[in-house]
């Protein structure tokens, strides 16, 4: 689905680390995924069946606050998250990945406190409804989507 807002992939430098070491400080483990399908956020597509992936866990919010110079406190929390093994060419489309399930919305601060969120959907339309009433507040700096499921950090949206 076509929006006004662009979905962030985790950015380069990021995945270059991740793909070492994740957040947890756990070594990478890459392997190749028979089935494909998990959820890769790095080009923030569905993997396909062979590709070689790792899954890692990570801390949007604790390198975003760095970023920032603020500090999350307890709102910092890291989960994992599926990426290339080795370095691909990012997103491929600037249609919002991942619409096809229930999602929550969440926002943050510019201090990296949680503001609330907003459970979406599996209406498309309903992400651009949710980003707009996200920014709508000017406390809110950015949201992540996350998986309703299991939590899991899909991608992040920032104020321009």
């Amino acid at each position: 689905m076509k929006t006004t807002y662009s979905a962030l992939p985790i950015a380069p430098q990021a995945l270059k680390d991740l793909r070492t070491t994740d957040d947890a400080g756990r070594p990478t483990t890459p392997f190749t995924d028979a089935e494909g399908g998990a959820p890769l956020r790095c080009c923030l597509r569905r993997g396909e069946p062979g590709e070689r992936i790792a899954l890692v866990s990570y801390a949007p919010l604790r390198r975003w606050a760095s970023e920032q110079g603020v500090d999350p406190g307890a709102y910092d929390e890291q989960g994992p998250v599926f990426i290339h093994a080795e370095e691909c060419a990012g997103p491929d489309t600037d249609a919002l990945p991942f619409t096809n399930s229930h999602r929550t919305v969440r926002r943050y601060s510019a201090e990296g406190h949680i503001l609330g969120g907003r459970h979406v959907e599996e209406d498309p339309a309903a992400f651009d409804e949710a980003f707009t009433e996200a920014f709508d507040d000017p406390a809110v700096a950015l949201v992540h989507v996350r998986a309703v499921e299991y939590g899991c950090f899909l991608y992040e949206v920032r104020r321009d």
